[in-house]
């Protein structure tokens, strides 16, 4: 069997022997092409012959490839059968140019892996530079026919109804060709961001058991748009932290959280605004008994700390303008340069201490809980002449929810919770049966005819 000639994107080794060799090869490749592919166990000339895979082999060449290039990659690493032997592929991309192997950066012509001069090399760099060489400018994956088109049009009209931009929503083509955010039939990256779904645009969600990253009680991973993601991320946070009911002597009270929203959301579009996403590395929410923590992979800017953006009024440094544009268009950023301003002064009015964290790969936003447990800080609620006690430490969002349709109602039934909530009856009763394990709620009826009503207390 033979695979053809090498090429610009396409390289042959004959073993896991030329290993060293193969990182050049990466190196011209990504810093010419951002993407192509290596097998082991194919001559020069394109024949299969085969080499010896094992799991260590595959873990060697991508351990390699970890330690050799930089910046750091994520390739595809996998055993494949070809006529009958065993070959080892590697599909690699990255667009973070140039790229270094052993801290040479090289560049491909034909088949052939130079070494870049020091002007070539000063050269690229100033190339890169552009603004049309950015990563989110760049032609993605993607194509029209991927993006959202109702998250698309809710974003359309929303942002013409802010009078930020005078486009109306007509169809998918025509809207992100006016927003600039594709070419042809395919996205370019910031477009992909925004309204398509891939595996770079992703969150990672954790509650654990503690103040340290050992044990964990919850853990969720999921990937889309952005703007889908900001809220997913935003109602897991809400529906894990604690909030309290504060009542003004009427009927009418006021949920408060331990952690202003605003903030919660600013954090997170900040988090996916600013992201490196040519590192495929995942944004992150930990929720930890004394913190919450908001991980962006993505540098703060060099020279700068993030007191200087609250402070005075720094010049916005954006690692995607586009995407920071699109969303101020939306009005989801306000504007430029004002984040983190923003939230330290929301922080400050409800008295929540926070810190911004630089790390070596990447920036968090750490909001510190209250710390009161779920025993203390008891709320007591009086509707009509009775006279009733909730812990509101102790629920969740959606238990808070059914708690706040009692108060309004005098009970509630499966049903209701089901369209409150938008639930099935299986989840609807599991909510229910938690309040009343809680010592909140109490069951009043039999089958069919059953009810729940607040426990009283004498």
């Amino acid at each position: 069997m033979n695979l053809g000639i090498e090429t610009e994107t396409l390289e042959f080794k004959k073993s896991t022997g030329e290993l060293k060799e193969a990182m050049n090869s990466i190196s011209a490749i990504l810093n010419k092409h951002q993407q192509g592919e290596i097998y082991f166990g194919v001559k020069p000339d394109g024949t299969v012959i085969g080499q010896v895979v094992t799991e260590e082999s595959l873990r060697e060449v991508s351990q390699k490839i970890k330690n050799s290039i930089e910046p750091k990659i994520y390739p595809e690493v996998k055993k494949v059968v070809m006529d009958g032997r065993n070959c080892i592929y590697v599909k690699f991309e990255g667009s973070q140019t140039p790229y270094f192997a052993f801290g040479v950066a090289k560049i491909r012509v034909a088949d052939e892996d130079l070494t870049m001069s020091p002007q070539e090399l000063a050269d690229y760099i100033r190339k890169g530079d552009k603004e049309e060489n950015r990563w989110e400018n760049l032609v993605s994956n993607k194509f029209v026919d991927d993006v959202d088109e109702e998250l698309l049009k809710k974003y359309t009209n929303q942002a013409h109804d802010v009078g930020r931009i005078a486009i109306e929503y007509t169809d998918k083509r025509t809207v992100l060709n006016q927003l600039e955010l594709s070419e042809g039939n395919n996205l370019i990256n910031a477009g992909k961001v925004l309204f398509a779904d891939d595996l770079i645009q992703d969150i990672q969600m954790a509650i654990f058991a503690t103040n340290e990253r050992l044990t964990f009680n919850d853990i969720q991973r999921h990937h889309g748009p952005v703007l889908k993601l900001v809220d997913i991320a935003e109602n897991y946070i809400k529906s894990n932290i604690h909030w309290r009911v504060e009542f003004t002597g009427t009927l009418q009270r006021t949920e408060i959280p331990e952690i202003p929203v605003d903030a919660i959301r600013e954090a997170l579009l900040n988090s996916f605004c600013h992201k490196d996403y040519a590192t495929g590395q995942s944004n992150e929410v930990a929720i930890y008994k004394n913190r919450i923590e908001i991980y962006n992979p993505g540098s703060f800017p060099e020279g700068f700390e993030p007191q200087d953006f609250i402070d005075r009024p720094e010049r916005p440094i954006r690692r995607n303008p586009k995407i920071a544009r699109i969303l101020y268009y939306s009005k989801d950023i306000e504007s430029f340069g004002t984040g983190l301003k923003r939230i330290a002064d929301a922080c400050e009015k409800a008295r929540v201490r926070y810190e911004f964290k630089k790390l070596k790969s990447g920036f968090v936003v750490c909001f510190y809980r209250s710390g009161k447990s779920e025993d203390e800080s008891t709320d007591k609620i009086e509707k009509s002449t009775d006279k009733v006690r909730i812990n509101t430490d102790k629920l969740n969002f959606s238990q808070k929810k059914v708690i706040e349709f009692i108060l309004d109602n005098g009970k509630v039934t499966n049903k209701d919770v089901q369209q409150l909530l938008g639930v099935k009856d299986s989840r609807a009763l599991k909510i229910l049966k938690e309040l009343v394990e809680k010592d909140v709620v109490v069951k009043q009826g039999k089958l069919k005819g059953s009810y729940y009503t607040i426990k009283k207390y004498e």
